[in-house]
């Protein structure tokens, strides 16, 4: 798919959904709004058309977004129901059923059209359920207390990944803002545990996931790098790295 531009001809940005959640459902709605944005502003820097999509739209607009989408962005959010991966609610779980939905409908999408698909936070949470693999409900020490900075901590990234050869380390600190996890022996069908990091009492994390399908764009992060004032700078490569898949089906078409 192509267009004119100033005499030239240059591809059209890809066009991607991104599942959000719904700032009205928040404590603080003007903060939640702030966050989502931060999501459509890391596509547009690598030089998306990003198409933002709540539990709130229409159904006509949720099935146009997911027909014409060239990739796909799970954003972060509320916590999934652990009743998709047979598990009893901890007390600390705090669900958005309508999300879970959301998100449910666009990763099915996606699989059947074979598009990129990034997760960021809660969104590698639900790539591994959506998989067939489970969480584990609640980790102490991972979200700050209160306005003050936000949990860091060292991650182990495999080098032979998607997510190694952006960051071309094998180790980054990186922000933490998620009271939900994953267990190496909890990922789902399909996917590769691509980082890691080592809790208190030494109990190991993934913190990013891949798909095991060279020619499948799908990976996962448990880091949120839109937030690029906690992030390392080398992750703006990922947001990169995704969008030039997604320009490849955007070619396609």
């Amino acid at each position: 798919m192509v267009r004119a531009t100033r005499g030239t001809i240059a591809r059209m940005a890809p066009r991607i959904a991104v599942t959000l959640s719904n700032p009205a459902r928040a404590a603080d709605p003007e903060l939640a709004a702030a966050k989502n944005r931060r999501y459509l502003e890391a596509l547009m820097r690598a030089g998306a058309e990003p198409l933002p999509l709540m539990a709130t739209a229409a159904d006509e607009t949720v099935d146009a977004v997911l027909a014409t989408m060239d990739g796909l962005l799970i954003s972060g959010g509320a916590d999934l129901d652990p009743s998709r991966f047979g598990a009893e609610r901890d007390p600390a779980t705090r669900i958005d059923p309508a999300r879970d939905a959301l998100d449910a409908r666009a990763w099915n999408a996606a699989e059947r059209a074979h598009v990129p698909v990034l997760g960021i936070c809660r969104g590698m949470q639900a790539i591994n359920v959506f998989a067939g693999g489970s969480l584990v409900q609640d980790v102490a020490g991972h979200v700050a207390e209160g306005p003050s900075a936000p949990v860091r901590h060292p991650i182990r990234l495999v080098p032979d990944s998607r997510l190694g050869r952006v960051a071309a380390a094998e180790e980054l600190e990186v922000n933490s803002f998620h009271h939900q996890a994953v267990r190496p022996d909890q990922v789902g069908a399909g996917l590769r545990v691509t980082a890691t990091a080592r809790h208190e009492g030494g109990t190991e994390l993934v913190e990013a996931l891949e798909s095991t399908d060279d020619d499948r764009w799908v990976v996962g992060i448990q880091c949120h790098p839109e937030r690029t004032e906690t992030s390392p700078l080398v992750l703006e490569g990922l947001w990169i790295a995704f969008v030039a898949a997604c320009s490849q089906v955007a070619a396609r078409r």
